[in-house]
């Protein structure tokens, strides 16, 4: 896991002011590139007659449905802990994340049935200069949201942001694949290219949500990290010169906030102020190498017998 840099103290996510500021601009510009795109997309639609293109506009609604949805979640997601949720909000994201890779798959299947419709009737493509030109401006316009939207999750972590560009990076392949139909059906007389490339693109989308499913799911189920990441920690925790053990390593992920806790094992003769000072030691080694991360350690004394989770270990 990548983890961002420049993390404050306090706050849910530990994202710094600037990288707050990030995730909601790029909420905003995904909605306005949305909008955008639908109002382009309609005119040459109705223009054309091309059912990719139909297609490509359909997921610029659901675009826009979505994009709308991440604002409200990222805006959810980066309020302090209250009262109410002393963990903070950021199990938003990952709710949002659902929400868009429902939407996702549901236009998957609308393009399916709608190409067949149209292969059946042998649609023929009116004004593809037209339509080539509205998704030459698509690509370019989504292509700059695409890098942005990178640069934010690689600054920030943030699950629906990714979500998001992942859907995103899709319409890129989507609107080349628009193009090389238009450019078939109108220029060589291809008309059923339109369909087949609809077709095409709709399985992608729908194969493409169940990623952005997963990684949503494994978020609200508190899935742990990556084994890589578990045993990072444990290096860590036995880089300390008085670490004597460890045991109930537990990780999970809500948003961009990163959660640790484990039992540290330490000499029996430690006063209690030792102990204390060891495990904030190494608290701060394991915050340095996962910055933002909310670090719980429970001292033990080596050798002591303790009943343990029922739950499975696998520290």
């Amino acid at each position: 896991m990548t983890q961002s840099p420049d993390i404050k103290n306090g706050g849910v996510g530990r994202v710094d002011a600037a990288g707050a500021r990030l995730m909601r601009i790029a909420t905003i510009a995904s909605v306005c590139v949305a909008l955008i795109l639908i109002i382009a997309k309609i005119g040459a639609a109705m223009m054309t007659g091309s059912v990719s293109l139909l297609s490509s506009l359909v997921d610029s609604l659901l675009d826009a449905f979505t994009s709308l949805i991440n604002l409200l979640a990222v805006r959810h997601a980066l309020q302090p802990a209250d009262a109410e949720h002393r963990f903070g909000h950021g199990k938003a994201e990952p709710l949002a994340g659902l929400v868009q890779a429902a939407f996702i798959a549901g236009s998957g299947v609308f393009i399916v049935f709608e190409a067949i419709r149209r292969l059946n009737t042998g649609h023929e493509i009116d004004n593809g200069e037209i339509g080539i030109g509205v998704m030459l401006f698509s690509l370019l316009l989504t292509l700059g949201l695409v890098l942005f939207q990178n640069l934010v999750v690689k600054r920030t972590q943030s699950t629906a942001i990714s979500a998001d560009a992942l859907h995103y990076r899709m319409d890129i392949m989507l609107n080349v694949g628009v193009i090389i139909a238009l450019v078939g059906a109108s220029q060589f007389g291809l008309w059923w290219l339109d369909g087949v490339v609809a077709i095409a693109i709709a399985f992608y989308i729908a194969f493409s949500s169940w990623s952005v499913a997963m990684r949503s799911f494994d978020l609200l189920m508190d899935r742990e990290f990556p084994k890589d990441e578990r045993d990072r920690i444990k290096t860590i925790v036995w880089s300390h010169p008085d670490t004597r053990g460890l045991h109930d390593l537990r990780t999970r992920s809500s948003g961009i906030q990163p959660f640790i806790q484990l039992h540290l094992e330490l000499e029996p003769d430690l006063s209690l102020l030792q102990a204390h000072d060891i495990a904030d030691e190494v608290e701060l080694l394991i915050m340095n190498d996962f910055p933002g991360a909310e670090v719980i350690i429970h001292q033990d004394p080596v050798g002591h017998e303790e009943p343990h989770s029922p739950v499975p270990s696998t520290s």
